[in-house]
C-alpha cells in the first residue's frame, strides 16, 4: 500500500471539507444536483467519446498501481541474482530450475523459463523488451485518461457557471430566482477545479512516476537474466545490475569497487 498516495487525497479531502465547516454553514451549500450533473456527467461524457469503452474500463487496474505496488526492491533483485549466478557458476544452469518456485514475479519467472529452455540472449531480450513496451503503453493510457479528466472537469465546471450567470441574467426581475443561478454558476467552476486538481492531475503523476519504477525494474530484470545467459561470474552480475541505480542507492563497497 503506498501510504503518501492515501495521506495526500484524504489530507487534501480534510482540508476541503474542514474549511467549509468552519466558514459556517455546513456542507448544504456547497451540494448542488444540477451542478454535479453538469461537471461529473459532462466530464464522464467527454471520456466516453475521446475514449474506447474497453480502455476506459480497463483503467482502474492501472490505477490500483497509485495505490499498491507489489514490485519488488531494486536490491532484492540484485540479490536474488547474484545467488542464481553462483547457483549457476556451481552446479550449473538447469540447477535454477529449482529456484523457480521461490519466484512470485511473473514477468521475471518468464524470462527464466526462456532462459531455462535453451532461448538465445537475443531472443530472451526481445521477447522481455516487447512486454516492457506494451507495460509502457498500458501505463501512458492510464495517464493520458486522467490529463483528459483533469482538462474535462474545469472546462465544464466553466460551461456549467455559464449556464448559471444565463439563468440569473434571465431572472433579475425575480430576487428568489437569483441565488439558484449563481450557487449553479459558482459551483460548477468549485466542482471542475476541485476533480482536476485534488484528484486527476496528482494520479496521473503518480502513474507517471509508477511506470518509470516499473520499466526500470523490468531492465533490471531483463539484464539480470541476460547476464546469466552470458555466464557472468555473480560479482560482475552484481556490478552491472548496480550500475541500474543512482549512485546514493549503491551500497557503499560497491561504489568504492566500481571506481
Amino acid at each position: 500500500m503506498d501510504i503518501a498516495t492515501v495521506i495526500g487525497l484524504l489530507l487534501g479531502m480534510i482540508l476541503v471539507t474542514g474549511s467549509i465547516f468552519i466558514g459556517g454553514g455546513g456542507m448544504g451549500p456547497f451540494l448542488n444536483v444540477p451542478s454535479i450533473m453538469i461537471t461529473v456527467g459532462g466530464t464522464g461524457s467527454a471520456l466516453l467519446i475521446n475514449f474506447p469503452l474497453k480502455n476506459l474500463l480497463g483503467v482502474w487496474g492501472v490505477v490500483r498501481k497509485c495505490f499498491n505496488s507489489t514490485l519488488p526492491s531494486p536490491d532484492a533483485i540484485i540479490k536474488q541474482f547474484s545467488e542464481m549466478a553462483q547457483v549457476a557458476r556451481g552446479q550449473g544452469m538447469l540447477a535454477l530450475e529449482e529456484r523457480l518456485p521461490e519466484i512470485h514475479d511473473d514477468f521475471m519467472k518468464r524470462g527464466l523459463e526462456l532462459l531455462l529452455g535453451g532461448s538465445s540472449k537475443e531472443v530472451i531480450e526481445s521477447l522481455l523488451e516487447i512486454e516492457v513496451q506494451c507495460i509502457e503503453q498500458r501505463h501512458q493510457m492510464g495517464k493520458k485518461i486522467f490529463e483528459a479528466m483533469a482538462a474535462a472537469a474545469p472546462a465544464f465546471g466553466m460551461i456549467g457557471t455559464l449556464i448559471g450567470l444565463v439563468q440569473m441574467l434571465r431572472t433579475l426581475d425575480d430576487p428568489s430566482q437569483i441565488g439558484v443561478g449563481m450557487a449553479t454558476a459558482l459551483l460548477t467552476t468549485l466542482y471542475g477545479a476541485l476533480i482536476a486538481n485534488l484528484f486527476c492531475i496528482p494520479l496521473a503523476g503518480k502513474l507517471e512516476n509508477r511506470s518509470q519504477e516499473e520499466v526500470l525494474v523490468r531492465h533490471l530484470m531483463i539484464a539480470g537474466i541476460t547476464g546469466l545467459v552470458e555466464g557472468l561470474p555473480p560479482r560482475a552480475l552484481e556490478e552491472r545490475l548496480l550500475a541500474f541505480l543512482a549512485p546514493s542507492l549503491r551500497p557503499a563497497e560497491n561504489e568504492s569497487l566500481a571506481a
